[in-house]
């Protein structure tokens, strides 16, 4: 299984702060977004702090289609690297060449489909 930490580049995490820059929501509503998984990250960097994939998230919150893909990956048996790992690896079957670029691309189907197919 691909490493979520590997596959990112570095400068495509966002901390909680920077979230909350990003979408102007105040960090009860980040947190919320983390606790009710509609958004995922792991604990990265000098401080240990939780960082999230920029691509997860538009400029109003969440991506709208990531919670239930990160349902049916995380029901498969994935950890939030495997799943991180897993939506950022390359497709070039998938439109934008990644499972989140399509999400963003608005093909949650098809990446829905080949995620029941991965994690079942």
């Amino acid at each position: 299984m691909v490493n979520g930490t590997d596959v990112i580049p570095t400068d495509d995490w966002l901390s909680v702060p920077e979230i909350m820059e990003r979408t102007g929501a105040p960090l009860l509503t980040v947190r919320r977004w983390l606790q009710d998984r509609e958004l995922i990250g792991l604990r990265r960097g000098p401080n240990n702090a939780v960082m999230v994939p920029a691509g997860f998230l538009d400029d109003d919150g969440p991506l709208g289609p990531l919670r239930g893909t990160i349902t049916v990956l995380a029901d498969g048996g994935m950890s939030d690297e495997e799943i991180i790992g897993w939506l950022h690896r390359p497709d070039d079957s998938l439109p934008g060449g990644s499972p989140v670029a399509s999400l963003h691309a608005g093909a949650k189907t098809e990446v829905r489909r080949r995620a029941q197919e991965e994690a079942f």
